[in-house]
């Protein structure tokens, strides 16, 4: 996917690499990052939709979590099935968003929505009561830890059940929870989404296709663990049925399926249970809370008590005796996790932890939050992401303050208090470019030349801005080119010409021009520039390394830097030390082989610069740039990104030319160039963008 922060490649607060950005929601943007101290990998996500917050409000937030994120790892010592986390900390981008973040753990696997996807692709219409069981009696585990100590989850649904290795339909699955949800903390503070519905924000708090009524209005009661009871009774008639127990199109038409319609139990969705089963989930999924089982735990040990064939096959399930802990059914079935006796309120001083992204490098799809919208909440894997494996990017730090009312509960839990301490300011270092790159800093230029022998396309010369980037030190060379196409990402590099108007050419000379493309002579002009390749083969093959083609505007900074100087090298003329152009030597070449659409009356320079076509690359650092680029002129000539079109006057920041065109820009000269205006970094040339010469290359920028 593309990055929405065009942060790949920083460092935040010197230990986490951002590597690429892997899923993107309404409200955070999450990145696969390195941990440059562990040399693993972990998921960082990023909550734009905070940026807008009131200033006013970032210290309150910024403890918001730092509280909840104590309060989760306190859960999540007593359970491994509630996802880990690593760091929290705020940054501020490039272009000045203050956004808070949190490190999570990686987690490779895919969520029971997408299980759930795969299987009605695969014609399944549910599955057995005992997987079933295998799943929620394990969800039902994680929750009753939180469960017991007040706290509920408020958003349990298919796509926060992550399933890390096992198989679901088999009993055999390994699950966490996910989106334990600071997004909720938030999304109760009020100053915070009055200050976001001025810009059109808001954070929803809960996923309507399995919401339950007290959400969807407050007459019904507070929240608590009992609207995760009423969440996972769905979620359990789903995967016995096969869809979605709330029937409805919009938020309206669930919200009545929810608060009034007739109880979506297994029975009234077609499934054939025992009256008893059919009694639990009846109770389950009551409208009134209070009618309802008080948390996760009592709900699955009802339906073990309601079911004997389902108790006899859960005390035969391999590995159920040996987690055999403070429930009994279904609540042992959590195959990689062991109940710890809750022991009161976490310490203030506990280690900050947090939510959880998960996305493996194979090819699998990130999937994070989204808002709701006309889908009516739906899930948006069902149906849409076919076979892929998924991994989910979603908070997963569990949300205090939900203490049940109205019944008797367990005493509530001490609010925890919040540290003392505001992180600091993470350090945002922007990424150092590879080896084989230069960093060109960011500055100011007059782009064009206002020269006396300037050409009318160099004019009128203007004024530019430029971020910082990277440029590759020298042109692509045939073994880096070939090294591509070798692994099938390139389009091998063409071994004959052709521009338009190249076919009228004498067959002599056809047969001259083609014999110079360098992948003719692939073994003993391994290091000098690639040629023969059109725009289009230069573009991917950038892109194939995750870099592209330098705009204009970056080619020419890079070549001449902001002082306006006339060649890469200062003012001075060019000589056969400084780059390969057309000397004594391209003269006495162009001459021997009679080609006659072309030759030069004079060289450039009188002397030999000892390469009659291209030179291996680097070999004429004299005429390096300011920034040590090499081989900026002469040569070939290079691919820039731009279409090519006359300049205007106007001013900007990082110009990338006009939206459309005929031909591409191409800069710097070549081997063949005898005249040195075509060496001025400020010349402009242009050619259709299939033109395969024997006279251009290219480089990549970042």
């Amino acid at each position: 996917m593309s990055d929405p922060l065009n942060l790949t490649g920083f460092v935040v607060d010197g230990k986490y690499r951002l590597e690429k950005a892997v899923g993107e929601g309404g409200f955070a943007v999450v990145y696969r990052a390195e941990h440059l101290v562990w040399q693993r990998p972990v998921a960082l996500k990023l909550f734009t939709g905070l940026a807008d917050a009131d200033p006013s409000l970032r210290d309150l937030l910024v403890r918001d979590f730092i509280n909840e994120g104590a309060l989760l790892t306190e859960l999540s010592s007593q359970t491994a099935a509630i996802v880990q986390a690593r760091d929290v900390g705020t940054l501020t981008t490039p272009d000045g968003r203050w956004i808070p973040y949190i490190v999570l753990e990686w987690l490779n696997g895919k969520s029971l929505d997408l299980w759930l996807s795969e299987g009605a692709a695969e014609g399944e219409t549910g599955w057995s009561l005992e997987a079933t069981c295998s799943v929620v009696g394990a969800v039902g585990m994680a929750l009753e830890v939180a469960h017991r100590q007040g706290i509920a989850h408020r958003d349990v649904k298919p796509a926060n059940i992550f399933i890390t290795s096992g198989d679901p339909r088999q009993g055999t699955a390994v699950t966490k929870i996910l989106d334990f949800g600071v997004a909720k903390v938030l999304a109760d503070r009020t100053e915070l989404n009055a200050a976001l519905a001025k810009t059109g924000g808001g954070i929803s708090s809960f996923t309507p296709q399995y919401g339950a009524p007290e959400q969807f209005s407050k007459t019904f009661g507070a929240t608590g663990p009992w609207t995760d009871v009423f969440a996972l009774a769905l979620v359990a008639v789903e995967l016995l049925t096969g869809r979605p127990a709330l029937d409805g199109d919009d938020l309206a038409q669930l919200a009545y399926a929810s608060t009034a319609g007739p109880r979506p139990t297994p029975g009234r969705r077609g499934s054939g249970l025992s009256a008893a089963l059919e009694a639990v989930f009846t109770q389950a999924l009551a409208v009134d809370p209070r009618e309802r089982y008080a948390t996760a735990g009592a709900f699955i040990s009802a339906l073990e008590q309601a079911s004997p064939q389902l108790s006899a096959w859960l005390r035969g399930t391999a590995g159920a005796a040996s987690l055999r802990a403070a429930s009994s059914g279904c609540l042992s079935l959590s195959f990689d996790a062991t109940i710890v006796a809750a022991s009161g309120p976490p310490s203030a001083s506990t280690a900050i932890p947090a939510f959880a992204l998960e996305s493996p490098d194979s090819g699998q799809t990130a999937i994070t939050e989204k808002s709701f919208a006309a889908d009516g909440g739906r899930s948006p894997v069902r149906g849409r992401l076919g076979f892929a494996a998924v991994a989910v990017g979603l908070v997963a730090a569990v949300v205090g303050g939900w203490l049940w009312r109205s019944r008797p509960a367990p005493p509530p839990m001490a609010s925890v208090k919040a540290p003392v301490i505001t992180p600091p300011k993470t350090i945002l270092t922007p990424p150092a470019c590879p080896a084989d790159m230069i960093e060109i800093p960011g500055g100011e230029l007059f782009l064009g030349s206002d020269a006396p022998d300037a050409l009318a396309n160099e004019k009128p010369v203007h004024h530019v801005k430029l971020e910082r980037f990277c440029i590759e030190r020298t042109e692509v060379t045939v073994e880096a080119y070939q090294r591509c196409s070798a692994q099938g990402r390139c389009l091998p590099a063409s071994k004959t010409v052709r521009w338009p108007g190249s076919d009228k050419l004498a067959a002599d000379e056809q047969q001259v021009y083609s014999a110079e493309c360098n992948a003719n002579q692939a073994a003993t002009r391994a290091n000098h520039p690639v040629n023969c390749v059109d725009w289009h083969m230069a573009k991917r093959y950038c892109e194939s390394l995750e870099r592209r083609l330098p705009t204009e505007a970056e080619w020419e900074y890079a070549t001449r830097g902001p002082d306006g100087r006339v060649y890469p090298w200062g003012d001075e003329a060019p000589t056969a030390a400084h780059l390969n152009a057309c000397g004594s030597e391209c003269v006495a070449w162009h001459r021997s082989k009679a080609i006659h659409s072309w030759l030069p009356d004079a060289p450039l320079y009188a002397a030999s610069d000892g390469f009659a076509t291209t030179a291996p690359v680097g070999s004429f650092p004299k005429g390096n740039s300011r920034f040590g680029v090499a081989d900026v002129v002469g040569n070939v000539w290079e691919w820039t990104s731009d279409w090519f079109a006359p300049y205007t006057s106007d001013e900007g920041l990082n110009p990338k030319g006009p939206a459309d065109g005929t031909e591409r820009v191409i800069r710097g000269g070549a081997f063949n160039g005898v005249k040195a205006s075509w060496l001025r970094p400020s010349f402009r040339f242009k050619s259709e963008p299939n033109a395969r010469s024997w006279g251009i290359g290219f480089r990549c920028a970042r």
